[in-house]
C-alpha cells in the first residue's frame, strides 16, 4: 500500500480574490477521506452579460463525494459561503459552522426551499470536531463580520493552520477579540503549513481597528444639520452598531433601508448581538420625523443597480430621497473593479448640491484582511514550517512570498486554482497534480460552465446585435420575400440598400438549391447565414449573431 499523503487542494480563491473554495485530504490512493473549507462566490462584470454570480466548479469533489467527510465554513461572507445552496445538491454532506453563519446559511437553503436542518451542525466558538483523519479547531480571529474562525486542522502527520479571513483588530466592538493564546499554542514546530490570507499584502502597518472608526464616524455626523444616509457592507455588524452609537450621541433615529441590512440585523439580534441597540425606525414611519433628526443606513455600497442607495440617489426609492444640503456616507471600501459605477454615482450626488463623505475624503472604512505588521504577529504567533498564500491574484500571493522569506519561513509555494499539493509527507509542500478546476456561472437560475453555449451567444448579441431572416415557402416550393428583422445593429448604416441587397442574396442563394429537398436545408441555411453576415459585416462593421427560419405553408 502506498503511504498515507497529507493533501490540499484550491479550487476557487487561489489566483483570484473571491469564490473561495479549498479542499483537504489524507490517506492513500485506496483509502483517503476529503473535507470542504468554505464554498464562496464571485461577482460578474459586464464581460459576462446577464450572470451575476461565478463560483467554482465542484466537479472534482463531486466525483469523491462517497469519500467526502463534509464542509466546513469559516464564516459569512458571500465569498466564503455564497455558492453553499448551489454546490451542496450534488455533494449531500454534513455542513459545520458557528451559530452566526449557520443563521445565514439557513437562510440561504430555505429560498431554495431546502431544508438544510439535519445536515447543519453548529459548532460553539473556538470548539472541534472530529472528521475521520482530521480533528479541526475552531479558532476566533477578527475580520469586517460577526464570527470569522480560522481552523487548525490536525491531521496524524501535524497541524495545518487554515488562517481564512482576519486582521489583527485590538477592539473589534462585537464579538471577541483574535485567540491569541490558541494560536501561540500551536507555534512549537507543530503546524507544517499556514494556507494564509494574501488581500492586503502590499499595504505596511496595521489594517485598523473598528473603534477607531467609530470615533472618526461621530465625528463627522456630530457636524451634520440635515438628512445622514450611511452605506455600508451589510455583513460589517461592527459598522451597523457604530452608526447606532453615533446616531443615539448625536440624538438621531436609525432606519434600516435593504434587505440585505435587515436579514443581518436580525441574525445578529438572534445569535445574542446588538442587545443594546435601540430598535430602528420603519423607512415608511421616517417620512414623519424631522430630516435633522434620521439617519438611514442602506445596502448599496459597492453602487449594485438594485441596492437602496443608488434607487435613493436616482429618485426611485419609495420610502427614501436625498435633498439639498444632506449628507451620504461611503463607509466602505471601493472594491476594484467597482470604480467607474462607483465614481458615476458619486458625481450624481455631487450635481444634486448633496456633500458626498467616502474613505478617498474622511476616515470612514478600515480593512478586514490583514496588512503587514498584522501577517508579522501571526508569523510570529504560529512559527509555520511552510506558507500557502491563497485568497489573493497572483501578483498578491508573489509578494506574499517574497514577505514570508523576510519573515525566515522555512518554506513557501504559489499555487493557482486546481494545484493539488502534498504537504506531507516530505520537507516541503509540492505541487504533484492538477485536477480539474474551471468555474461556473449562475445564468439566472441555472449553472452553466464558463465555456457554455448561451455564454457565448450572448457576448456575440451583446457585441454585434441579432440578425433574423425567415423564409416562407409554399406548396409549390416557391420563396416568397423573406422576413427580415435586426436588433442592436447601428441603425443610420442598416437602410433599405441592405435590404434589398440581403433578399437579391437570399434568392440568388436559394437558387443554388433544391428548397424542396430537406436534406440540403442544413446547407442552405448555412450559406445563407454566411452570406449575410458578411453584407453586415461590410456595411456596419458588425457580424450579428444570425438565426434563418425555413417555414413551409
Amino acid at each position: 500500500m502506498s503511504k498515507d499523503e497529507l493533501i490540499f487542494c484550491p479550487l476557487g480563491g487561489s489566483g483570484e480574490i473571491g469564490g473561495n473554495m479549498n479542499l483537504y485530504a489524507y490517506g492513500n490512493d485506496e483509502d483517503q477521506k476529503w473535507i470542504i473549507v468554505d464554498t464562496g462566490v464571485s461577482f460578474a462584470d459586464d464581460s459576462i452579460p446577464g450572470v451575476d454570480l461565478i463560483y467554482p466548479d465542484p466537479g472534482f469533489i463531486i466525483d469523491k463525494k462517497k469519500d467526502l467527510l463534509g464542509i466546513i465554513l469559516t464564516h459569512a461572507h458571500e465569498d466564503h459561503i455564497g455558492a453553499i445552496s448551489h454546490i451542496w445538491p450534488d455533494l449531500k454532506c454534513n455542513i459545520y459552522a458557528t451559530p452566526f453563519t449557520a443563521v445565514l446559511i439557513k437562510e440561504k437553503f430555505r429560498e431554495k426551499k431546502i431544508d438544510i436542518t439535519a445536515n447543519l451542525k453548529i459548532v460553539k466558538l473556538n470548539g472541534n470536531i472530529k472528521l475521520g483523519p482530521f480533528e479541526i479547531e475552531f479558532v476566533t480571529l477578527t475580520h469586517s463580520i460577526l464570527e470569522p474562525n480560522g481552523l487548525i486542522i490536525k491531521t496524524p502527520d501535524g497541524y495545518i493552520l487554515h488562517t481564512g479571513d482576519w486582521k489583527v483588530d485590538p477592539n473589534p466592538l462585537i464579538g471577541d477579540k483574535i485567540n491569541e493564546k490558541k494560536l501561540k499554542e500551536i507555534g512549537d514546530d507543530k503546524v507544517l503549513a499556514m494556507i494564509c490570507d494574501s488581500t492586503n499584502i502590499f499595504n505596511p502597518g496595521r489594517a485598523g481597528s473598528e473603534s477607531d472608526v467609530r470615533e472618526s464616524l461621530l465625528k463627522i455626523m456630530s457636524l451634520k444639520s440635515k438628512k445622514i444616509i450611511v452605506t455600508s457592507f451589510a455583513s460589517n455588524v461592527a459598522r451597523m452598531e457604530s452608526v447606532f452609537y453615533c446616531a443615539e450621541k448625536i440624538n438621531r433615529e436609525v432606519s434600516l433601508v435593504g434587505r440585505s441590512m435587515h436579514r443581518i440585523f436580525k441574525a445578529a439580534k438572534q445569535c445574542g448581538y446588538l442587545n443594546n441597540v435601540k430598535d430602528p425606525i420603519d423607512p415608511r414611519d421616517s417620512k414623519n420625523i424631522p430630516r435633522e433628526k434620521m439617519v438611514y443606513l442602506c445596502t448599496g455600497s459597492q453602487g449594485e443597480p438594485m441596492g437602496a442607495m443608488k434607487r435613493i440617489i436616482k429618485g426611485i426609492h419609495p420610502d427614501v430621497f436625498i435633498e439639498k444640503g444632506d449628507t451620504i456616507i461611503f463607509s466602505s471600501k471601493i472594491i476594484p473593479g467597482n470604480e467607474k459605477k462607483l465614481y458615476s454615482l458619486h458625481n450624481d450626488i455631487v450635481k444634486q448640491e448633496v456633500e458626498l463623505v467616502t474613505e478617498e475624503t474622511d476616515f470612514v472604512h478600515v480593512s478586514g484582511h490583514p496588512n503587514r505588521d498584522d501577517l508579522k504577529d501571526m508569523y510570529n504567533w504560529v512559527k509555520p514550517r511552510s506558507i500557502i498564500p491563497v485568497h489573493g491574484e497572483h501578483r498578491h500571493m508573489n509578494e506574499h512570498i517574497k514577505f514570508a522569506k523576510e519573515m525566515q519561513i522555512p518554506h513557501s509555494l504559489r499555487v493557482e486554482d486546481g494545484d493539488i499539493v502534498r504537504i506531507s509527507p516530505g520537507e516541503n509542500p509540492q505541487i504533484i497534480d492538477k485536477a480539474p478546476s474551471g468555474r461556473m456561472y449562475l445564468d439566472g437560475s441555472v449553472a452553466v460552465g464558463e465555456n457554455s453555449q448561451s455564454i457565448k451567444e450572448r457576448r456575440n448579441l451583446s457585441q454585434n446585435g441579432y440578425l433574423e431572416i425567415t423564409l416562407i415557402l409554399n406548396n409549390n416550393g416557391k420563396l416568397n420575400r423573406p422576413v427580415i428583422s435586426y436588433r442592436g445593429i447601428p441603425e443610420r448604416t442598416f437602410d433599405d440598400k441592405i435590404i434589398f441587397e440581403m433578399e437579391d442574396n437570399i434568392f440568388n442563394t436559394c437558387r443554388s438549391f433544391s428548397i424542396q429537398n430537406k436534406n440540403q436545408e442544413k446547407n442552405l441555411i448555412d450559406s445563407i447565414k454566411q452570406n449575410c453576415r458578411k453584407i453586415i459585416k461590410d456595411k456596419t462593421g458588425k457580424k450579428p449573431y444570425t438565426n434563418i427560419n425555413i417555414t413551409r405553408i
